[in-house]
C-alpha cells in the first residue's frame, strides 16, 4: 500500500511541474505580458496603452496657478481644464469648460453657460460654484499666485471687479476696467479649475496632488524622475482619452534622452538638440513633429544690480553679441535671431526696429563712455534644455567669449532648475539665460508680462520699470481697437529696445520626435500639449 501511494504521488508531481513548465512556456520564452512601466504597453493582448513622455526635467509643482514654467503645465494641462480652451492647432477661442460666452456692449461683463454632468476627479460636482470659489482663491492670494498677479491685475487694481454665480451653471464675471485679452487669459494654463474640496481641505495640496476635471487623473509623482498620470474614465467627451495611462519622465542629457527614444524606452521626446533632425528624419521607425514657434530665448540684464544700471552697459551688451553665429551654432536652422522681446508672428510685432547688430568696437566704446570698471559679473546658463534655448551651457560659453572680446568679464554659473528660477525671480543674477513660449498668442502676454514693472517679482526677472512704458501697454490691455492695439504695442518695442533690458537672441522652431506608433499627436504654440486624442497602434 505504501508503495503504491508513493508512486501516485510521484507521477501527481510529474503531472504538476509539467504543466508548470508548459505555462511558463520552457525557460528560454520571454514574458511578453503587459507591465505597467512599458513603452506602450501590450497591443497583442488588449492590454493598457501608456504613453511614456522622456522630457529634460521635472516639474516644479503640479498646481497650475502657483507656476509658471512649462514643465508644469506640460503636465497639468491633461489634468485639469480650463472654462475657455485654445484650438488643437492654434490660439482661437474654443468652448471648454464654459459652452457659451456673451460680453456685453462696453466690454464690463461677460455671461458664461457652463457644461453640466461634469465631475472633479474626487467626486464632487463641477458647477458654477466651484468656478466662483477657484476665482475668489486666486484674488485673495494674487501674491501667491503669479500668472493672476501678471493678467488680472494692473497697477494694484483688479481687472475682474466680481464674479457671481447665477444658478448652477452660469457664472458672471464684472470687470473694472475693459481687458481686450481677458477671454484670451481664460483659456490659459494657470486659470484650469481645481476641486475646491481639494483646496478648501488643504490650499497648498494641489502642488503634489492636483485634482481637476480633465482627460487624466494623478496617480503618482516621483521627484526628478516621473510622474504618472492615467485615464479618467468618467472624461465629459465620449471616448476620450484614447491613452490608458501616460508617463511623464525625466531624462536631464539629451543624447541620453534621444538614445532611450530609439532604443524602445520611451514613445516621444522634447527638448531636443537641433542637430538631432537628421538622425530622426533618416531613422524608418521615428517621426518628427515641428512645434510652431511662438517663443524668444534671451539674456536678461538685471537693471538693479551694477553694472547693468547703465543703460549703456546694457546697449554695449547688446552689440557684443553675435547673434547670428549664436543660432547658426545651435539652432542649426530651426531657429532665427531676435531683436525684439516678442515674434514676428505676434500681431502689434515691430519690423521697422533695427535691433543691434553685432558690432565689439561700439560696445567697447560705450562701455567706455559708461566707465565700466571692468568687475567680473555672473552669467548664468540654464541647466536644463527648453523649447527656446537648446543648449544654456554651450550658450552661455559662446556669450562670455564675446563679453571677453570687448573687455567684460563673465563667470558661468548654474544652479538646478528650480532654484534657477526661484534665485532670478529675486534678483539675484546680474546676466541670465532664459525665455518664453507665449501663453496665449497676443503681445501683452510677452510685453507686459515679462517687461512692465507691475510684473516685478513674478515674470519681470530683470527688474524693469519704465513709467511710460507702464502707461502705453496699459492702454493697450484697455484698447478694443486691434489696430490702434498694435500701434500702442510697436511704441512699447522702440521704448524696450532703447533701454535694452533683454539681449534678445533668437525664436526658435522645437522640435520633438515619437516612435511611428504614436499617432494624432498635435505639438501646440503654447508648448503645453493636450493627450487626450492622442494613440497607440
Amino acid at each position: 500500500m505504501k508503495k503504491k501511494k508513493f508512486w501516485t504521488l510521484g507521477v501527481m508531481l510529474i503531472l504538476v511541474l509539467s504543466t508548470i513548465l508548459a505555462a511558463c512556456g520552457g525557460s528560454d520564452t520571454k514574458d511578453t505580458g503587459s507591465k505597467d512601466t512599458s513603452s506602450g504597453g501590450d497591443k497583442a493582448s488588449g492590454g493598457p496603452k501608456t504613453l511614456v513622455y522622456g522630457r529634460g526635467t521635472d516639474s516644479t509643482a503640479l498646481d497650475p496657478a502657483t507656476v509658471t514654467e512649462g514643465e508644469a503645465f506640460k503636465v497639468t494641462i491633461n489634468i485639469y481644464e480650463t472654462l475657455i480652451n485654445f484650438g488643437e492647432k492654434d490660439v482661437t477661442l474654443q468652448p471648454g469648460l464654459a459652452k457659451s460666452w456673451e460680453p456685453s456692449a462696453d466690454g464690463l461683463t461677460y455671461t458664461m453657460q457652463l457644461e453640466e454632468g461634469v465631475k472633479f476627479h474626487d467626486g464632487t460636482n463641477f458647477n458654477a460654484e466651484a468656478v466662483v470659489k477657484n476665482f475668489e482663491r486666486w484674488k485673495a492670494g494674487a501674491d501667491k499666485f503669479p500668472y493672476y498677479s501678471s493678467q488680472f491685475t494692473v497697477g494694484g487694481k483688479q481687472v475682474i471687479e466680481s464674479i457671481t454665480a447665477d444658478g448652477d451653471y452660469k457664472v458672471i464675471f464684472k470687470l473694472s476696467q475693459p481687458q481686450a485679452t481677458f477671454l484670451k487669459n481664460l483659456a490659459m494654463s494657470p486659470f484650469a479649475i481645481a476641486s475646491p474640496a481639494a483646496f478648501e481641505k488643504d490650499d497648498d495640496s494641489l502642488k503634489d496632488h492636483p485634482v481637476g476635471t480633465g482627460p487624466f487623473k494623478f496617480v503618482e509623482w516621483k521627484r526628478n524622475d516621473s510622474i504618472t498620470i492615467e485615464k479618467n474614465p468618467d472624461y465629459r467627451i465620449a471616448d476620450l482619452p484614447k491613452l490608458d495611462k501616460v508617463i511623464f519622465r525625466s531624462i536631464p542629457e539629451n543624447s541620453t534622452r534621444f538614445n532611450e527614444l530609439t532604443n524602445g524606452d520611451v514613445d516621444i521626446v522634447d527638448g531636443l538638440s537641433p542637430s538631432d533632425k537628421a538622425s530622426i528624419e533618416s531613422n524608418t521607425d521615428l517621426q518628427l513633429i515641428e512645434r510652431p514657434s511662438m517663443n524668444v530665448g534671451y539674456l536678461g540684464l538685471t537693471v538693479t544690480r551694477p553694472p547693468f544700471d547703465n543703460v549703456k552697459v546694457r546697449q554695449a551688451v547688446n552689440y557684443a553679441i553675435d547673434k547670428q553665429t549664436l543660432v547658426d551654432a545651435f539652432f542649426e536652422g530651426l531657429g532665427e535671431t531676435a531683436k525684439n522681446p516678442m515674434p514676428p508672428l505676434v500681431a502689434g510685432y515691430n519690423d521697422d526696429i533695427k535691433g543691434y547688430e553685432y558690432d565689439p568696437e561700439k560696445a567697447k566704446a560705450l562701455l567706455a563712455e559708461a566707465g565700466y570698471d571692468g568687475k567680473e559679473i555672473e552669467l548664468w546658463a540654464m541647466p536644463v534644455p527648453r523649447p527656446y534655448m537648446p543648449d544654456g551651457q554651450k550658450i552661455a560659453e559662446a556669450i562670455q567669449k564675446n563679453l571677453a572680446d570687448v573687455g567684460m568679464k563673465s563667470k558661468i554659473v548654474s544652479f538646478e532648475w528650480a532654484t534657477y528660477l526661484e534665485k532670478a525671480e529675486k534678483g539675484d543674477a546680474d546676466a541670465f539665460l532664459l525665455g518664453w513660449t507665449g501663453d496665449n498668442g497676443d503681445a501683452d502676454n510677452f510685453l507686459y508680462t515679462l517687461l512692465d514693472g507691475d510684473n516685478i517679482g513674478s515674470n519681470n526677472y530683470t527688474f524693469y520699470d519704465n513709467k511710460d512704458l507702464h502707461k502705453i501697454l496699459v492702454a493697450a490691455q484697455t484698447e478694443m481697437d486691434e489696430d490702434k492695439r498694435n500701434a500702442l504695442y510697436k511704441q512699447a518695442q522702440e521704448i524696450i529696445s532703447k533701454d535694452a533690458p533683454w539681449v534678445p537672441i533668437a525664436h526658435s522652431t522645437p522640435i520633438l520626435a515619437a516612435n511611428t506608433k504614436v499617432t494624432n499627436y498635435i505639438a501646440h504654440p503654447t508648448g503645453s500639449d493636450r493627450l487626450e486624442a492622442v494613440d497607440m497602434k
